[in-house]
Formats: structure tokens, sequence, C-alpha cells
């Protein structure tokens, strides 16, 4: 197999085919080998045989058959996606970045943005950051206005809850604080 024709879009199509048709065919002959083998396990008693023992020992042997003819139609399915996924992942590739860039590239023509008013957007952000910085009236938006006052901050645990400082009371007991039940 010669490597360099294997990677171009016509040499992995005409492997793929070859191997799709080859594993089609066997799928196709271990069919007709399953039933052929069941027809003949359905006939062959064995001695110790039950009713219907040689048939259902016939449709285990077929199902076997059956299986390994399904890994092969699906070998099959997965070398027709092995194909697709190379010529979409591999070979148009490049073609699809280089549209997907010129679509860009036209958009921003389109909407009218370069590169130069990119870095005069940047450079007036900055100058109005560090005129807000240096204590000049800061450039924003007109509809929101600033907090007026300070934040209050509240303590994480409420006072209620420890006892008041300096108190020196000790706490109630338990008992005192229900009535004794009669």
């Amino acid at each position: 197999m010669d490597i360099d024709a294997l990677m171009t879009k016509q040499g992995m199509r005409g492997w793929t085919d070859e191997q799709r048709d080859t594993w089609m065919t066997d799928a196709v002959q271990l069919r007709q080998l399953a039933q052929i083998i069941q027809a003949r396990l359905t006939h062959t008693e064995i001695d110790g045989d039950g009713a219907g023992t040689a048939a259902r020992r016939a449709r285990k042997m077929a199902k076997k058959w059956g299986k390994l003819a399904s890994l092969l139609e699906q070998a099959a399915a997965q070398a027709e996606g092995l194909n697709s996924a190379y010529v979409r992942d591999v070979l148009e590739l490049p073609e699809r970045r280089a549209k997907a860039l010129e679509r860009k590239e036209q958009r921003r023509q389109r909407l009218g943005i370069a590169a130069t008013s990119t870095r005069q957007a940047v450079a007036q952000s900055l100058n109005q950051s560090a005129h807000a910085l240096n204590g000049s009236q800061p450039v924003g938006n007109p509809q929101v206005t600033p907090v007026q006052q300070q934040p209050v901050y509240t303590p994480p645990m409420p006072t209620y809850y420890a006892p008041p400082a300096g108190s020196g009371q000790p706490l109630p007991d338990l008992a005192d604080l229900f009535k004794k039940a009669q």
C-alpha cells in the first residue's frame, strides 16, 4: 500500500471502498453459513437430547455467526465514517479556515472595525480611567449616580446573642426558666 496515495481524497476513497466491499461480502457469506449450520445442527441429534434441544443448540450457534456478521457490517460502516471524517477534518479544513477568515475580514470591513479604531478606543478608555483616578470629573454613564452615603457595615453576630460587656451577671439556670411541672 502506498501511503502517499492513501493521503489523497481519491486514495482514501478507494481504500475505504475496497475495505467496505470486502467486509460486506464477508458478512453476507457469514450469514449464509449461519443459515446452513443452523439447518444442519437442527437435524443433528446427539445422545441424551430432549425434544427441541438440537434446534435450540442450532439457534445458539447461528446467533454467534450472526454476531460475527454484524460486527463486519459495523466495521464497513466505520470505514465509511473514517473516509468522511478524513475528508472533513483533514482535506477540507484549510479551505474552511480560509473561508472563515475571509468572512471575518468582510464583516470587519462591513462594520468599519479596523485595528486603528480599536487602538483609539483603548487609548480613550485609558485616558478616562487616568482622569478618574487623578480626581478629574469622571466620564461615565449619566444614568448611574454615585451613592451619597457611606456604606454601613453590620457585625456578623448580632449583639443580643452575647451578654453585654461588663455586666458580670451569671447566666440563669435552665430550671429557673421553666415552671416546675406538678
